[in-house]
């Protein structure tokens, strides 16, 4: 386990040459007795979190005060070149077969009511890792009986039969991200194709209607990439048409100097338009705001 990145972001202090970041991208830096007790945690379970790996600037309040941690599966290296991932990039690790059942014990421990696991990709596995997905939710009801679960899955490079293998085991949420509108696929996630992945929550939304009519469908956008106003409203559009329940929009960050740079801080009025827009266009919840992310209050999607 990798100790906690140096970086947290902070208005007073921009970072790789970026333009000064905006008083809305302050980060205040509270309970710190509770954030070690919860790293010390996943440092023993050998555990990985999205928290750390992503350099989440929200860190310090979910793990801190609200007691949460995202969990990542499957290691800590990525087969894909995603251009703003501060994640390793490189050959996959052999699966720890204990994995799920520390995640498992990691979250009675934390005492959390609504458990969010992640993975890296890994387009060399057979099933992408659908498998330890299906094995760590149902760890997780094993253990915990009253918790609910959002799983935040990769594309698994189209396969229907590894999709199915997660959604057989039931997740209260089924969250995918497609990340950025279209036009900047090419360039912000060169391994992923946008139509990929809205097949994928329509293929979720389909089983949600047919057989989990209490299960939500989620997926995340992330603003600053160079993509326009409109983009971000037209892809509302299609993640909606799609099927999706549940969307979030938050402040592209860039994690390290080898990472795309920050083409444009959007507003805080202009995150609340964007939420407008998307409850408009018919979405159970729309989390909009600079700092959000795919997990920050997730339970709040119930």
């Amino acid at each position: 386990m990798k100790p906690l990145p140096a970086f947290v972001p902070s208005p007073e202090r921009p970072v790789y040459g970026e333009t000064p970041r905006p008083e809305w991208l302050k980060v205040r830096l509270t309970g710190a007795g509770q954030f070690q007790e919860i790293q010390e945690l996943i440092e023993k379970k050998n555990l990985n979190t999205v928290c750390q790996e992503a350099r989440c600037p929200n860190i310090f309040e979910c793990w801190g005060k609200e007691r949460t941690a995202t969990f990542m599966l499957l290691g800590d290296v990525c087969t894909r070149h995603c251009g703003f991932c501060a994640v390793a990039k490189g050959i996959g690790k052999p699966l720890d077969p204990e994995e799920p059942l520390h995640v498992a014990e990691a979250v009675r421990t934390l005492g959390v009511a609504h458990a969010v696991v992640t993975s890296v990709n890994r387009d060399e596995l057979p099933d992408g890792g659908a498998a330890h997905f299906a094995a760590t939710i149902r760890a997780i009801r094993l253990l915990n009986p009253d918790v609910t679960v959002e799983v935040l899955i990769p594309d698994f490079l189209g396969s229907e039969s590894a999709l199915a293998t997660v959604l057989t085991e039931r997740p209260e949420v089924l969250n995918h991200n497609t990340e950025t509108v279209p036009r900047l696929y090419r360039r912000v996630r060169p391994d992923a194709i946008y139509e990929r992945s809205l097949e994928l929550l329509a293929r979720a939304a389909r089983y949600r209607d047919a057989t989990a009519p209490a299960m939500k469908v989620k997926s995340g956008l992330m603003a600053g990439l160079g993509e326009s106003f409109e983009e971000l409203v037209a892809t509302l559009g299609d993640l909606r048409a799609a099927g999706t329940d549940v969307v979030t929009i938050g402040q592209y960050l860039q994690p390290h100097e080898r990472r795309l740079p920050i083409e444009k801080y959007y507003s805080p009025e202009e995150f609340a338009s964007l939420r407008e827009e998307g409850e408009a266009l018919g979405f159970y919840r729309v989390e909009s705001g600079p700092l959000v992310r795919s997990s920050y209050h997730a339970r709040h999607s119930l």
